[in-house]
């Protein structure tokens, strides 16, 4: 889908912004998703590559609860316990990925003082949203332990269709064209990406993947861009949940690389796309994306 057209698309379904709030026991109005890259997310205090204190991981849990999502693709946890100091237990199911890792857990990129934590994907599902987890996506992988799997899940908000939710941390280091080193093991990652689009595509659901790509998808041509939307099956007719707005999370990037890819019958359901910049200190090396769904 262009991005022209998934503007247009904004455009015409904003007045559902101002849609009523819910009747209880009424059918959810909306789905709210959302995906944060929590930039090396460690269980205990002074650990990690970003060492945090109490603090901070209390100003963290006030962010995630401003989102207001229903669904929180999370990147770059160490683990589930990690996970709920952020995400309240009383108020959110943690979902994550079952990989273990090589265990080689060596010094920090600048920090030869830190030691590396595992980074690992998953999700945080509202505890009143039903949800079914589906099989880790391991072949994301492409044989290395410490490339990260896709977590899967099925979430059925009460009285709307099922929806299945894909979160992904793709490798880093080839945010463009495919000629560095990094870019062999993402391309690697890309047919296996492409094969659970198209077949998600041939199924009853929408779907939607989240995460962190690390891949400016919205550059003119992109080659991974180009192999995902294909519009092969038809609901592979994909859209970048941001449509053409820029990226404000750090002025020295104006392209995202984390991502809410819709497909086509998600993108029907769009009425809005936000990016949750930081008011005071900077939480992440990233900040959070939102995409809110009219479901009914």
């Amino acid at each position: 889908m262009t991005r022209t057209a998934l503007t247009l698309a904004l455009c015409l379904l904003a007045a559902a912004c101002t849609a009523p709030q819910d009747r209880p026991g009424a059918p959810a109005a909306t789905l709210t998703l959302a995906s944060w890259n929590m930039e090396h997310l460690a269980e205990r205090n002074g650990t990690g590559c970003r060492p945090r204190t109490d603090a901070d991981y209390a100003a963290m849990r006030a962010y995630a609860e401003a989102l207001q999502a229903d669904v929180i693709a999370f990147q770059e946890v160490e683990s589930r316990a990690a996970a709920e100091r952020v995400f309240d237990p009383a108020r959110y199911t943690v979902v994550i990925e079952d990989r273990v890792g090589s265990g080689r857990n060596g010094a920090c990129a600048g920090h030869p003082d830190r030691t590396l934590r595992a980074q690992r994907t998953g999700f945080a599902i509202r505890k009143a949203l039903a949800f079914t987890r589906q099989p880790d996506l391991t072949d994301l992988q492409v044989g290395s332990a410490d490339l990260r799997s896709g977590v899967d899940v099925v979430v059925r908000p009460a009285g709307a269709t099922p929806m299945r939710l894909l979160s992904v941390h793709l490798k880093a280091g080839c945010n463009a064209g495919n000629r560095n080193e990094a870019c062999t093991a993402f391309f690697q990652q890309v047919p296996v990406l492409e094969r659970w689009i198209d077949q998600r595509a041939a199924e009853p659901l929408r779907f939607a993947v989240l995460g962190d790509f690390n891949r400016r998808l919205a550059l003119p041509d992109d080659a991974a861009w180009a192999e995902w939307d294909d519009g092969s099956p038809a609901n592979a007719d994909l859209a970048d949940a941001a449509g053409d707005q820029p990226a404000r999370c750090n002025p020295r990037y104006r392209d995202f690389i984390d991502h809410i890819v819709l497909d086509r019958r998600a993108t029907a359901a769009l009425v809005q796309f936000e990016e949750a910049t930081y008011a005071g200190d900077r939480l992440s090396d990233h900040c959070a994306i939102r995409a809110r769904l009219d479901v009914r």
